[in-house]
């Protein structure tokens, strides 16, 4: 067993900042007008609250936005369908979560091109005319702002495309002609309002030391009013293929940050985006939705370090994605299929979500420690929360003893630690769906038994004095903690000591 004190009193400030809520993924925008993707996301701002949200397919054909038609003359007219745009944005914002919104696929009659990407089909080939892509995108802003106020509407970032570094979302990975499309949309949109906020170039990591260089030094040249920098981050190597899954290994965690900190370099080392914001509009540990490590401990565990990390180089960090209602590959066949939600479908929470939860219920004030295996927070009432996690991918990997000693809690009296545990065996629904035999369509009772298996394990201690929190994380563990003053204020006649101390009376 690994074993590690510290002593928390009066250190040097540590830097963190914890901006786990400031944006999550989802699959493509059609999908939030279904009844399950809708319930999963109500689970998931009920439980954790993130305040926008982001992903692909707003101008997919799924969501009608953009017609055409004929006129009396014979010319083809453009016309735009904003019903669906309206049900998906009234149901977001109805769960208190804002759109960042991604401006992609292209419409099939605006397109260059029949190149498609993903079971969906979202056409990836440049707009074959600009002029009727930039009146798309200043007729959707439009409508959206007469809908819901120019305050609100100018209040939500607006990314332009999905990783054009790959030639899978790029017709051939075009450069230039990513460039181009960037200055008409971020040009058509400051003629709108000024006040709205657009970034790119939500490049992947490939190749991306030269996409981030060449696309900073074009909006320089170019003079473009770049507010913010995008872009996306996985920390997988290729996976191994069986059947419709992918196994691949972790990038060690001494790397895992590697692609956001040579991005955050990159932009300060122009003098004109020194200290731009970065926001991580994709992350996660693999880019696959059929990875079975996304259902995992060990998921939950490594995603805790990251969340320790990335507020470092990165002002929001979005992870993919809330929920399991995603087809990049096809519907899936069964509930746990390594989809990339914290959520699996039969609104089952996975070990992952924990970590955000968790990582919400930190929050920020004085970071009093960080280190490789956990974070702890000293909160302005004086109390403390903290994180611990013990990343292991083997099954030999030692059990982990931490122990905090709050040197400086100067509480009179009794307090009280309160730990919550996710580890492979108090909170691995992934497990409990296995040994029932791995049923494609639950049933009510498995689901509820599934659901029941899905939640940390609760334990509280009480004390006096110095408080000191001592924590067992298993392999795979992911432990949160709190420590507050605790006064027993009993109701006359209550007796805890008696009543959980009953006695039987003699024969």
């Amino acid at each position: 067993m690994n074993n590690k004190s510290y002593i928390l009193g009066n250190t040097e400030i540590i830097k963190f900042k914890n901006n786990v809520d400031l944006c999550i993924g989802t699959g493509r925008m059609g999908l939030a007008l279904q009844k399950e993707y809708f319930e999963q996301l109500k689970f998931v701002q009920e439980n954790i609250g993130f305040k926008q949200i982001r992903g692909h397919g707003i101008f997919h054909e799924d969501m009608s936005i953009y017609q055409e038609y004929k006129n009396e003359d014979g010319d083809i007219m453009p016309e735009y369908n904003f019903t669906y745009l309206d049900f998906v944005m009234d149901s977001y914002l109805e769960l208190n979560i804002r759109p960042f919104i991604e401006l992609g696929f292209m419409p099939h009659a605006i397109a260059s091109g029949d190149q498609s990407v993903f079971y969906w089909k979202g056409n990836v080939t440049p707009p074959k005319d600009y002029a009727k892509w930039n009146k798309l995108v200043d007729a959707t802003l439009r409508h959206l702002i007469a809908r819901y106020g120019d305050e609100e509407v100018t209040s939500w970032l607006i990314e332009v495309w999905n990783e054009p570094n790959l030639d899978h979302f790029w017709k051939d990975k075009n450069k230039k002609e990513y460039f181009k499309l960037f200055k008409e949309t971020i040009t058509t949109i400051k003629a709108i309002d000024k006040r709205f906020r657009v970034g790119g170039p939500a490049i992947c990591g490939v190749d991306d030391v030269s996409w981030l260089t060449d696309f900073l030094n074009f909006c320089r040249d170019e003079k473009i009013p770049l507010d913010f920098v995008t872009r996306h981050q996985y920390n997988i190597s290729l996976p191994e293929r069986n059947g419709r899954y992918g196994y691949p290994k972790l990038i060690p965690l001494s790397a895992s940050c590697a692609e956001t900190d040579r991005s955050r370099v990159i932009i300060d080392s122009f003098k004109e985006f020194r200290g731009m914001e970065m926001h991580v509009t994709e992350f996660s540990t693999s880019y696959s939705p059929v990875t079975p490590l996304h259902d995992t401990n060990i998921n939950a565990a490594y995603l805790a370090y990251l969340l320790s990390r990335l507020g470092d180089t990165c002002e929001s960090y979005s992870y993919w994605t809330f929920g399991d209602i995603f087809e990049e590959s096809g519907v899936p066949f069964t509930p746990f299929h390594g989809g990339f939600g914290l959520v699996a479908n039969g609104k089952i929470p996975k070990p992952t979500f924990w970590a955000f939860k968790f990582f919400k219920d930190l929050g920020n004030g004085e970071c009093i420690h960080r280190s490789q295996e956990a974070v702890v927070i000293k909160k302005s009432d004086g109390t403390y929360r903290g994180i611990a996690w013990n990343v292991g991918a083997k099954e030999e990997t030692a059990a982990l003893t931490l122990s905090f000693t709050m040197e400086n809690a100067n509480y009179k009296g009794e307090y009280c630690i309160v730990t919550k545990t996710v580890d492979e065996n108090v909170c691995n629904p992934l497990k409990i769906w296995h040994d029932i035999g791995e049923p494609s369509s639950l049933s009510q009772k498995e689901k509820l038994l599934l659901r029941e298996s899905a939640h940390p394990l609760v334990k509280t201690h009480r004390g006096k004095g110095t408080p000191v929190v001592e924590l067992i994380l298993e392999r795979n563990a992911l432990i949160y903690f709190e420590v507050f003053p605790s006064k027993i204020e009993s109701d006359r006649g209550f007796d805890y000591e008696r009543a959980a101390n009953i006695e039987f009376t003699g024969e």
